[in-house]
């Protein structure tokens, strides 16, 4: 990689520097690990499935077409998997839409994986919540009308973490 002295650089030719015409970006897209402009979200979706599949002990994933809520991957067995990624250990996931449908406790995955990325967006942490787990930490954000999972020591506690740095 080239050292570059940023400073001398402008706002604008900064900018081009982490767009969707970056050379990264652009390659990480031909790998099919970016899909949309969600980079955190496309990195976090490819370390979990990457991860599991690299071990024995964990189900082969498969990413899941685009377009469906709350399905990112599934399972050789059919399970469904949401993934959501954050960018901290005390961070929150996005959101949990159909609150609704929740609220009556219709499950819309096996498994929720939460990814934690560093400021590297390297692999920091994966944790693996089943549906009674993902029904006992959910938070209703009113604003928004929908869920999400704040990233607690009382939920590193409880869940399955499957992998921390």
């Amino acid at each position: 990689m080239v050292n570059m002295d940023y400073k001398k650089l402008s706002i604008p030719e900064l900018a081009k520097l982490i767009s969707p015409s970056s050379a990264a970006y652009l390659e990480l897209k031909d790998r099919g690990v970016l899909r949309t402009k969600n980079v955190a979200g496309e990195l976090g979706e490819f370390f979990a499935v990457d991860f599991y599949n690299k071990n024995a002990k964990l189900p082969n994933l498969s990413i899941a077409p685009p377009g469906v809520q709350n399905v990112d991957a599934l399972s050789m067995n059919g399970e469904i998997y949401s993934i959501k990624t954050v960018t901290s250990r005390r961070g929150t996931t996005g959101s949990f839409w159909d609150p609704e449908s929740i609220e009556k406790n219709e499950q819309k995955f096996s498994y929720l994986l939460i990814v934690v990325l560093d400021n590297d967006y390297s692999l920091d942490m994966i944790l693996e919540l089943t549906w009674k787990d993902f029904f006992k930490f959910k938070r209703y954000n009113k604003r928004m009308n929908n869920y999400n999972i704040s990233l607690t020591n009382k939920l590193f506690d409880e869940v399955n973490m499957v992998f921390a740095k």
